[in-house]
């Protein structure tokens, strides 16, 4: 009996993987910027909700390692041909 092929769900669809992985981002940003807003505001105290300050912690951790880990890509991911113009510009 033949097996069935069937698309993966993000190999196959690079774009809607894009998109999901930027609205995750998008939403862990916001989960940490309420945090620190209500914190910083004294609606809570962070030793008392221990739980969703180490989720917070976490989710920082994750954003931190990820930025750490695009800006290294990115240099590596630049068109040298626009690099060139740029300096050739003078910017």
């Amino acid at each position: 009996m033949a097996a069935v092929h069937r698309p993966h769900p993000l190999r196959d669809h690079p774009g809607a993987t894009r998109a999901a992985v930027d609205a995750f981002w998008a939403l862990a940003i916001g989960v940490i910027a309420a945090y620190a807003f209500f914190a910083a505001l004294g609606a809570f105290s962070p030793g008392d909700a221990l739980g969703v300050t180490i989720a917070v912690a976490i989710l920082v951790l994750l954003f931190v390692m990820r930025a750490l880990l695009m800006r290294r890509a990115g240099a590596a991911r630049r068109d040298p041909r626009l690099t060139h113009a740029r300096e050739r510009r003078g910017f």
